[in-house]
């Protein structure tokens, strides 16, 4: 009798012996985006859901911190992490085919793409080797109120100049022997400013294989140019084309004598990188699952059509990403969905550059992934007074209780002259600001190729020589004086006091330039 009465008390969790509370398993739907959970319940009983399934099982990348190489850091995380997906998610798989579920494995953070009916919730989130259910929700591109103007006037001043690249040019430092990534609503690779620098265009051909991605791949009933799957880089948007311009744009051929500065319209950082893409977005609008799906591609590009897990290679990767959009709880998309991604792509030694949002001018504005992430160099939006843009989002990160400061730099984002689609626009947002800062990264590493793959030197160069900006706004408790604060970071980019304090044998070669 004694023995069947403790039973009962620990089947049912109740006080036993000196009060104490027996610990209850924990729930099924304590692993599930409540998010999800609540558009599950609203959903027609027919309608599908999808969502985001992440494996217990992790890899462990810190052995990539002891790396030098940038090539070797990819290798070694692609095969790291593509171990640990292929010895773990075959019994998952399994059963979503016998389930009769749509799925697409991802091995970047080990998680799962599935689609299906509701039931399919209860039945992963009880798995022991399920640890979280995250949603997958429609995202629409953040835009400010701005960058929704097109115009096809002239700039209305010299960013590139204004930053101090133009100058950099002349030190013979145009981007040369760097690769830019750019995962946005697409790229029309063939815009005078931008095909000259595509990485799969020799000068008579085009090979788009390790060099452009489409992660788009059901048709949403938009009306999309591009489609799906698109074979060759397309732009459904114009978004994707105006950021790239400001990273490489150049309408010379480098063969031309007048390269750079001669062009018509030299609207790039880095017109001597070359660029790669993934378009992550259909008319401006994504989700958890084509952001992962790209950012995946760009550690290990992979030929049109080719196998994820087999035949990604690293040292195709580019040296920086840029990231001109945003992923708020407001529309379903929890802190952490693309916190461990975000992770694996700077343990790979590349740079990822993110734009801090169009929430401002508020405090803890900067709210969204990727940008709230540590990993994630976030960028706010100047004008040409070196004023921060009354739309560009604010610090500290609040979202995810860090109270971590944000963002960490700043550069040119109001009119913002650059490749447009058909022509040139200019258009405003921390999305035309991020692209300034990975054109700033292409310089950085050009001048010293030593520095690729490592993050962490990178990005100090960039906030070590910007323009210091302090502002009375008080976020975060910031002093008047404060640099780096919560609106500024450590302030606005200066390219070229980033490439002289980092090649002083210039002095030597190029002494006009460094007159006290």
């Amino acid at each position: 009798m004694l023995l069947a009465g403790l039973f009962l008390f620990l089947l049912l969790g109740v006080p036993a012996a000196h009060g104490r509370i027996l610990p209850q398993p924990p729930r099924w739907q304590d692993k599930v985006d409540p998010w999800l959970l609540t558009a599950t319940t609203t959903a027609a009983e027919s309608e599908p859901i999808e969502f985001l399934l992440t494996l217990t099982a992790q890899a462990d990348l810190s052995g990539a911190a002891t790396l030098t190489d940038k090539a070797a850091k990819g290798r070694y995380v692609y095969e790291q992490l593509t171990a640990v997906a292929q010895q773990t998610q075959p019994p998952v798989i399994t059963r979503l085919q016998n389930l009769g579920a749509e799925y697409r494995p991802y091995w970047i953070s080990n998680m799962i793409w599935v689609r299906g009916d509701a039931s399919l919730l209860p039945e992963m989130a009880m798995r022991s080797d399920v640890a979280h259910l995250y949603a997958n929700p429609q995202i629409a591109l953040d835009v400010s109120e701005e960058d929704t103007a097109v115009s096809q006037s002239s700039a209305n001043w010299d960013n590139i100049g204004y930053v101090g690249a133009k100058t950099v040019w002349q030190m013979g430092i145009t981007g040369q022997g760097v690769v830019i990534g750019g995962q946005d609503t697409g790229y029309e690779w063939t815009h005078p400013a931008l095909q000259n620098s595509y990485r799969g265009w020799n000068g008579v051909t085009a090979v788009h294989d390790y060099n452009w991605h489409d992660a788009i791949h059901s048709d949403s009933g938009a009306a999309n140019p591009c489609g799906v799957n698109a074979p060759a880089p397309c732009d459904d948007y114009g978004h994707g084309t105006h950021t790239m311009g400001t990273m490489t744009g150049n309408d010379l051929n480098p063969a031309d004598p007048a390269w750079p500065g001669g062009a018509v319209n030299p609207v790039g950082m880095a017109p001597g990188a070359e660029w790669i893409a993934c378009r992550n977005m259909e008319q401006g609008v994504g989700t958890p699952a084509t952001y992962t799906e790209c950012y995946e591609w760009f550690i290990a590009p992979y030929p049109i059509g080719g196998n994820p897990l087999t035949d990604g290679d690293p040292a195709k990767a580019p040296h920086v990403i840029n990231n001109s959009w945003s992923c708020p709880s407001s529309e379903g998309c929890n802190p952490n969905s693309l916190l461990s991604v975000v992770q694996a792509v700077r343990a790979a030694g590349i740079v990822t550059v993110h734009s801090a949002g169009n929430s401002g001018p508020s405090c803890s504005t900067v709210n969204t992934p990727a940008a709230i992430y540590d990993e994630s160099f976030s960028v706010g939006a100047t004008d040409s007074g070196d004023n921060i843009a009354g739309f560009s989002s604010r610090g500290p990160v609040t979202v995810d209780g860090s109270n971590r400061p944000k963002p960490d730099i700043s550069a040119p984002g109001v009119s913002i002259y650059s490749a447009y689609p058909g022509g040139y626009a200019s258009l405003s947002g921390t999305s035309m600001a991020g692209p300034h800062v990975a054109g700033l990264v292409a310089l950085i590493i050009s001048a010293r190729p030593d520095l690729a793959g490592n993050v962490d030197a990178i990005e100090q160069i960039v906030q070590d020589t910007a323009v210091p900006l302090t502002t009375s706004q008080g976020c975060g408790g910031d002093a008047p004086d404060a640099v780096p604060n919560n609106v500024y970071g450590y302030g606005r980019i200066n390219a070229l006091q980033a490439i002289i304090d980092i090649t002083l044998p210039y002095q030597y070669y190029f002494p006009v330039f460094f007159k006290e």
